[in-house]
């Protein structure tokens, strides 16, 4: 395991439950945030560039309609940082944040701040997506 790897789930330890690594996997860790599963993978591009990958789930099988749609729409302008991507199949669609960044120098303080700014994110983004706020003039008539 890198470096980086290593001060990553340091320094996100104390704000997400990490998941047990996994024996066979592609060196990815997963964790949950408020409610997010998250998987987060280091890559190396070259030496010196070092990028963090980070993919939030922020609802599967989600009943697909023009309502989810507008949501997910939504959603993705909100956020910034990251991608709000829907998944569509015939009658349902997966929905996630992408986000992948350069760390390479980034202190402990930078890469935790801007860590927690993504996840903050995408458990808006999730809030937003799955449970919608009810529309206060729903039921008057």
């Amino acid at each position: 395991m890198n470096e980086l790897r290593e001060r990553i789930g340091a320094a996100l330890a104390s704000f997400v439950d990490m998941h047990a690594p996994s024996v066979d996997g592609d060196d990815a860790f997963g964790f949950d945030y408020a409610g997010v599963p998250c998987a987060l993978r280091v890559v190396t591009l070259s030496e010196g560039l070092d990028v963090v990958s980070l993919t939030s789930v922020l609802g599967w099988d989600l009943a697909l309609d023009d309502g989810l749609r507008a949501r997910v729409a939504s959603a993705a302008d909100a956020v910034q940082f990251g991608s709000v991507h829907a998944v569509e199949r015939d009658s349902d669609a997966d929905v996630v944040l992408r986000y992948s960044f350069p760390a390479t120098g980034l202190g402990d303080t930078a890469l935790t701040t801007m860590l927690l700014l993504v996840l903050g994110g995408a458990a808006d983004a999730r809030t937003a997506i799955v449970e919608p706020a009810e529309d206060p003039g729903a039921g008057e008539q």
